[in-house]
């Protein structure tokens, strides 16, 4: 049985964080000829069922990097791997000194929910706004965050040299691991998601291997948080505008994210 993992931002959506209609159509056809199929995204669970809603995707989905799978049929959530009091701690401590935003999120009784203290530049104001507010998250003042909460990650935006600053607290600390890049308000800033250590995608990918019988793993993705993924598939191919790492682990480099490049992988792989 072939198990196909999609990576989403950067690798299944195109650049405006869609899944096109010909690989909307690509997924039926995949259906039909029994290839299955899922996510191992770093997405929230709540920002990745929008998008995936239409594709049925109906087996378990791997969300937050690892730290949670969701199975939709028996609407079984597995949280594994969350951050720690003293995690969070540092990570709290370090974004008070830089003067940078952090939103603790939260899994509280199947819901997401978003802690994080008063925004202190424009960007953060607008990721709230335009965001945050749109989706069916809960927001709360950080002083509200309750003790032994189910903290799945924490995220921020800012500028380069403020994430870069948040990086080296994160390299200091042996329980911590972030995952960085450009963010989509603007070039000049840039997104950084901070985990365990623990987390990642390819133990969750193997974990859904055993449960699902699976004999051949087959993963697609473009940035870091997709390498443990790689590193433990039979099969694992990066889009063309995937980071060099990512394309060097490879199996195949193929074609773009936004000319629908694996779609075209999938219909010739599976002569679909």
């Amino acid at each position: 049985m072939d198990l196909v993992f999609f990576d989403l931002d950067g690798t299944l959506l195109n650049n405006s964080s869609q899944i096109s209609v010909f690989t909307r159509e690509t997924l039926a056809l995949m259906r039909d000829k029994n290839v299955a199929y899922t996510v191992a995204t770093g997405r929230t669970m709540l920002s990745a069922r929008a998008i995936i809603g239409e594709s049925d995707f109906s087996l378990p989905q791997v969300y937050n990097n690892g730290v949670t799978i969701w199975n939709p049929q028996s609407e079984q959530l597995v949280l594994d791997n969350l951050l720690g009091d003293d995690e969070i701690k540092t990570v709290l401590t370090a974004t008070a000194r830089l003067g940078i935003t952090p939103f603790v999120h939260v899994i509280d009784h199947h819901e997401h929910v978003i802690y994080h203290p008063a925004p202190q530049h424009e960007v953060e104001r607008t990721l709230i706004d335009k965001h945050y507010s749109l989706t069916h998250a809960t927001l709360f003042p950080l002083e509200a965050l309750p003790a032994n909460a189910s903290v799945t990650n924490i995220s921020m935006i800012g500028s380069p040299d403020l994430v870069e600053g948040m990086g080296q607290t994160v390299n200091a600390n042996p329980n911590l691991v972030a995952y960085s890049g450009p963010a989509m308000e603007g070039g000049q800033y840039r997104w950084m998601d901070i985990h365990h250590c623990l987390a990642n995608k390819g133990t969750a990918t193997m974990q859904l291997k055993h449960e699902l019988g699976a004999s051949n793993i087959i993963c697609f993705g473009d940035s870091d948080n997709d390498l443990s993924m790689f590193e433990l598939a039979d099969e694992c191919y990066a889009p063309a505008n995937a980071k060099p790492a990512i394309k060097a682990a490879a199996s195949k480099v193929i074609g773009d994210n936004h000319e629908d490049g694996i779609a075209h992988f999938l219909r010739e792989r599976f002569s679909l």
